[in-house]
């Protein structure tokens, strides 16, 4: 199949965390690290997001709020789960509000384990979604071709 014709745009969103992953995050997309070289584009906006990257984990009062950025998106799309909060619930998944880690309210693609998680760690996890978001969108435009979509 032909290779995406753009670059993949990301959208990150913070859960209940304690921001330690959203820094490395956002150290990440700084000119240090500069993922944007692997060929994704940060937005804010997730009607032109491809690859969702949350933070922290899911609570009672985010999860509408994660369900709504996720149907806003696009098919085909890519969902990152970074540090071990967005994984499973980290250190606050015996709070009365955590619901669990991403998994709990979306299909996650890519998990990226650590407390807080590693630049270089995040940056594999990216690189990696964008492989896999090459993939889903090689699949969908297959089935739109067929009729399936």
């Amino acid at each position: 199949m032909a290779k995406i014709s753009r670059s993949p745009w990301i959208l990150h969103y913070d859960g209940s965390s304690c921001n330690g992953c959203d820094i490395e995050t956002l150290a990440c997309l700084t000119p240090v690290y500069d993922a944007e070289r692997f060929g994704v584009i940060n937005t804010g906006d997730p009607r032109h997001a491809d690859i969702l990257l949350i933070t922290g984990g899911i609570n009672t009062q985010n999860k509408p709020i994660v369900e709504q950025l996720y149907s806003q998106m696009p098919k085909p799309k890519v969902v990152v789960a970074i540090g071990i909060c967005a994984c499973n619930g980290g250190v606050f998944k015996d709070c009365y509000n955590i619901i669990g880690g991403v998994d709990k309210v979306l299909p996650v693609d890519i998990y990226v384990p650590g407390c807080a998680a590693r630049p270089e760690a995040i940056i594999d996890g990216i690189v990696k979604a964008v492989a896999l978001f090459q993939e889903k969108h090689d699949k969908y435009e297959a089935e739109k071709k067929e009729g399936l979509q």
